[in-house]
């Protein structure tokens, strides 16, 4: 009995390390979404590299022409996309580290220390999240107007530094992630709240604060209603930016297109760089044992 035990185990740990392949059908559909996904992009290049008069035959074009090279250089002149994608750069990286800390932090605070009325402060954070966000627009405009931030980055970034959405996320993961038990013991050997965060909470929240930085950078990359109000053509946004784009009588769609191409290089570059770490951290986060 015992060595029939033994078998089972070892058949059972095969099989476990096995590597699982997916059918033909599998595959046919993983290839129509991301074909799928995959067909925006390719069509916002195809109607780049033309003319507006040729985008405005039918049919449509179906591969690319011969003018993406002029459009890109007059999509990036007219726009002033250089400081628009310095700019966009700054805000996002600004935007993306302070919601990870500070949401990770208040994720923690809810998630594992005791204090007073912390059940409705958390439902009023979560709250927060079914309020429009254009209810808060004219107060929020009158307060940046009022420090002075009117046409100026802070106008932008101050406002989003912590959401909602993020410090759900974060408590949500610190409550099985993270052991009690191990913050017991740090304050055992005398450590700090400071100490804590920094040696503790942040390491075993790396996975998920990888996660929240990649969903946060590409929100304020792609943010378009509150930059248009804040900030105006002389310091804008790479979003703020294409809207001069489209302007006039007839506005030149295949420049519009090179525009939105060249927005959407940079988020491209920073998935294809970092994407393997990110998605490393989500399945460490994934696998507990």
């Amino acid at each position: 009995m015992p060595s029939r035990t033994r078998t089972r185990t070892r058949t059972s740990a095969h099989r476990a390390g096995r590597q699982l392949h997916g059918g033909p059908f599998a595959y046919a559909v993983l290839v129509l979404f991301a074909a799928g996904s995959l067909f925006p992009l390719l069509w916002t290049a195809v109607a780049a590299s033309h003319d507006n008069t040729r985008l405005a035959r039918t049919p449509p074009p179906f591969w690319f022409g011969g003018n993406l090279g002029r459009n890109l250089r007059t999509a990036w002149t007219d726009a002033g996309l250089g400081l628009a994608l310095g700019n966009t750069l700054l805000v996002a990286g600004s935007i993306a580290l302070g919601t990870v800390l500070f949401c990770t932090v208040a994720g923690y605070a809810f998630a594992k220390l005791r204090f007073r009325f912390r059940g409705p402060l958390l439902a009023l954070v979560i709250g927060t999240m079914m309020v429009p966000p254009q209810l808060g627009v004219v107060p929020l405009f009158m307060i940046t107007a009022r420090l002075g931030w009117t046409d100026r980055l802070p106008a932008v970034v101050m406002p989003t530094l912590v959401s909602a959405f993020g410090v759900f996320f974060m408590r949500q993961y610190l409550v099985e992630a993270l052991p009690t038990e191990l913050i017991e013991a740090a304050r055992v050997d005398g450590a700090n709240s400071l100490r804590i965060v920094r040696h503790i909470v942040l390491p075993v929240a790396r996975p998920a604060m990888a996660v929240l930085g990649m969903l946060s950078f590409v929100q304020a990359w792609n943010d378009f209603f509150w930059p248009v109000i804040a900030l105006t053509q002389e310091n804008p946004t790479v979003q703020v930016a294409l809207t001069g784009l489209g302007r006039g009588y007839v506005p030149d769609q295949a420049v519009v297109m090179a525009g939105a191409l060249l927005g959407t290089l940079p988020l491209l570059l920073v998935f294809a760089v970092f994407g393997r770490q990110i998605v490393g951290g989500i399945m460490r986060g994934a696998v507990k044992g």
